[in-house]
């Protein structure tokens, strides 16, 4: 017998994030969270998601050990300014047995017909920085801190349950040998004088600290044409600002200027923190942090995390003084291998960006959907 539980205080919280280090205990791709941060995550007084959304978080129990997980979600800036009518579903794991995913989903379809909406999909966080889709190939390969990695039968079981593929995502890869600089040092030099544009580098993390707010206000203009996106709030900034700021490198953030000292566009990059995690187990300390530290210093493989143009900038090569600055502090750093984050197959023009890297697809994930 299958039996549903909601996980309120912190201890059945903490068997909720646990669930998966069981569940892929003896897969070398997976990659633990820091179990603290998920837990601020969820926590209602501190992540200013809840502000504009509601969460609940699910455990299956089966014999009396837990045998999958779910959160069922309601971002409200999505279904009331964006008339979306859609409950989203989010950290989902379950054993090989369809019946728990399906008794798991129930909770979600609750909640959506509660609220009078239409619709489900997932697997999805709170918003567009958060973890999203359910890994459909690339299952030989590591995954990273901002992507959920899963075994093969997940999207099997969506299928099943009359699920259809909904949003498509890939991932890429490219060794830093694959760059030519003759394909943007040109480009490079010609849009910096046509547009009296210049690159702005950092040494320090106070030094980014009074761009971030700029950064974000660029990254709401940049994606707001998706049609998936929901803004980020101004409490949000503040609280990405002090959660992931100080974790990435400084030289990692390029910022493209005007004359007038505005933002037109901006990149982040982050080192990669995989292998590192995988050694925290979880846990910042007494040595996670140390892991974490020395991926941060010395880590070889990057991922390019966010990268965002203004609107009235798009399709002006701003993109080759970013990738002029990057080449050389990746040169000086020696970095091995670059990675793309998830971004949505039909984004043709973030795609077009990379056309003289030669890329791998080495990854594909999707988000599913159901009429309610």
């Amino acid at each position: 017998m299958i039996t549903i539980k909601e996980a309120k205080t912190k201890s059945e919280l903490t068997n909720f994030i646990k669930f998966p280090f069981s569940l892929y205990k003896n897969n070398k791709n997976w990659v633990p969270p820091i179990i603290a941060d998920e837990l601020e995550s969820f926590d209602k007084t501190k992540n200013p998601a809840f502000e504009n959304a509601e969460a609940y978080f699910y455990i299956a129990y089966q014999n009396n050990e837990i045998v999958g997980r779910i959160a069922a979600i309601i971002n409200w800036s999505e279904v009331n300014d964006q008339q979306k009518k859609k409950v989203r579903f989010g950290w989902f794991d379950v054993v090989d047995d369809i019946q728990v995913t399906k008794a798991l989903l129930e909770k979600v379809y609750e909640l959506g017909r509660k609220n009078n909406l239409e619709h489900v999909e997932g697997p999805m966080g709170f918003s567009n920085l958060d973890k999203v889709g359910v890994l459909t190939e690339g299952f030989d390969e590591m995954g990273t801190m901002i992507t959920w990695y899963n075994h093969p039968y997940y999207a099997s079981h969506f299928e099943q349950l009359g699920y259809a593929k909904e949003k498509e995502y890939i991932e890429s890869k490219f060794p830093f040998a694959n760059v030519k600089p003759e394909f943007f040092e040109k480009a490079n030099e010609l849009v910096k004088r046509r547009y009296q544009l210049s690159p702005l580098n950092f040494k320090t993390t106070k030094e980014v600290m009074p761009h971030v707010d700029k950064m974000f206000d660029l990254f709401n203009e940049s994606y707001a044409s998706l049609s998936s996106f929901v803004a980020i709030s101004d409490t949000q900034k503040e609280y990405f600002k002090k959660k992931y700021i100080s974790f990435i490198n400084p030289e990692f953030i390029k910022f493209v200027e005007d004359k007038d000292h505005n933002i037109v566009a901006f990149s982040i990059v982050m080192p990669s923190f995989s292998e590192a995690l995988q050694k925290s187990k979880g846990k910042l300390f007494p040595f996670g942090f140390l892991h974490l530290l020395k991926a941060k210093k010395q880590s070889k493989d990057v991922l390019f995390y966010l990268i965002g143009v203004l609107p009235e900038y798009q399709n002006k090569a701003v993109t080759a003084i970013i990738f002029k600055e990057y080449y050389e502090t990746f040169k000086e750093k020696g970095i091995i291998n670059c990675f793309r984050t998830p971004e949505l197959a039909d984004n043709l023009a973030i795609h077009n960006l990379w056309k003289h890297f030669n890329t791998v697809v080495h990854k594909r994930r999707c988000t599913f959907l159901k009429i309610l």
